[in-house]
């Protein structure tokens, strides 16, 4: 269903008012700003998807009396951590620096302030992207074909890796008056990755070549391949010769798309292995995570993860195996802003594998400048809920213009 057949009367506006929506924010967007919480509630939302662990990141803060822009300069929780629950971990979480607005507790104090406003509070979780880590334990890493490491990317067969992960997770998650949480990065992170003056454009890279250029080949993952069967020599040979055609240009070969292109670039054999090799550390990682949040947190606690339905994609949203991963989280929040196609792509492959009950949020970028359409998140919210969408995500209300949260409030409160 395309958003063009949606019928006009009415039912755009009146799907985005009866889904649940949250919208997400960042502690330094509400702490020193004492108008923030009233502001956001009155856009119409219920929820707050609040950050409690997040990446590094510099943003924008074009409301708060203090400050224009934030630089969190590493990767860090916005809470105080619990040095004896760390204290037998060789990897730990690093606390937030002055950008946190000078709040032991950012996260606490932003929450306690948005749950006075009347809304409901969920923890934002990032998990396997820290560049911090990769700096300062560089055999952490995703480690290339070619031999080179990715900082951002924590190898997520690496022992100490999951198991720093899994207490993160079990710690950031269930924060103080938190009613859920949503975990992102919670799976492979790869190749592509938001980076400071970035030069790596100039050869166009597809889903294919996306992957290959994010398979690890650190100590553990050459020891994963081997156990399945392939000398892992022979394996990182094979991928720097399937990319061999994208750095030279050939026709169609860096724009090689879905897993029939993998195949095309890499083979169907080696396609096959190291697809079996990560999608089963992916999800191992992830129902371990889930199940320890879910022991720390206690009954009725939410538990969200941001995903891809495609196993192979790698960031933010950590590609699944849906059948699996609705097996164990509450549900799934989605990437769904780039128009009728794209939702269509992310929420199509979940038709087979939904389950009564759970969570399917469509999450809509409503930052104007960050390629988001506040303008047509009335339109946007109906097709997600065609799609079977239940609830909706707006990223991000911190980073949004006034121009953009107005456009949200009339999607969301259209009689007021």
């Amino acid at each position: 269903m395309a958003a063009a057949d949606l019928p006009a009367a009415g039912l755009p506006a009146e799907a985005a008012t009866a889904m649940k929506t949250s919208a997400f924010l960042y502690p330094w967007d509400v702490v020193g700003d004492p108008a923030a919480a009233e502001r956001v509630a009155s856009l119409g939302v219920r929820q707050v998807t609040l950050a409690a662990a997040y990446h590094s990141t510099r943003a924008l803060t074009p409301r708060h009396p203090r400050h224009r822009v934030v630089t969190a300069e590493h990767a860090a929780v916005l809470y105080p951590p619990d040095a004896a629950r760390w204290r037998a971990h060789a990897l730990r979480p690093y606390p937030a620096g002055a950008w946190a607005d000078g709040e032991q507790d950012a996260y606490g104090t932003a929450a306690a302030a948005l749950a006075a406003a009347g809304l409901e509070v969920h923890s934002w979780v990032v998990l396997a992207h820290n560049s911090r880590m990769g700096a300062e334990h560089p055999g952490t890493s995703v480690v290339n074909a070619y031999g080179d490491r990715y900082p951002w990317a924590p190898c997520i067969a690496q022992p100490a890796v999951r198991a720093h992960l899994v207490e993160l997770a079990a710690e950031a998650a269930p924060r103080p008056g938190a009613a859920g949480t949503e975990l992102e990065s919670l799976g492979w992170y790869g190749l592509a990755h938001l980076h400071g003056h970035d030069k790596i454009g100039g050869v166009p890279l597809g889903d294919a070549a996306q992957y290959l250029m994010s398979l690890c080949f650190c100590p553990h993952c050459r020891e994963g391949y081997a156990g399945l069967g392939a000398d892992p020599d022979a394996l990182a040979a094979a991928v720097r010769a399937a990319l061999a055609p994208v750095w030279s240009g050939e026709s169609g070969a860096g724009a090689a798309a879905g897993a029939e292109g993998i195949e095309r670039l890499l083979g169907a054999e080696f396609t096959a292995l190291t697809l079996n090799w990560r999608t089963r550390m992916a999800g191992s990682l992830q129902a371990d995570a889930i199940a320890a949040v879910r022991a720390a947190a206690g009954p009725g606690f939410q538990v969200l993860m941001h995903a891809d339905p495609v196993p192979y994609r790698c960031g933010a949203n950590a590609g699944v195996d849906p059948a699996h991963v609705l097996g164990h989280a509450d549900g799934l929040v989605l990437p769904c802003t780039g128009g009728a196609a794209a939702r269509e792509a992310v929420l199509g492959p979940l038709a087979a594998h939904r389950r009564e009950g759970s969570v399917i949020a469509a999450n809509l970028t409503v930052v104007t400048g960050m390629g988001g359409s506040p303008g047509t998140l009335a339109a946007d919210a109906a097709h997600a809920a065609a799609l079977g969408a239940t609830e909706l995500r707006l990223y991000h209300a911190g980073l949004a213009s006034d121009a953009d949260l107005a456009a949200v409030r009339a999607a969301l409160r259209p009689a007021a």
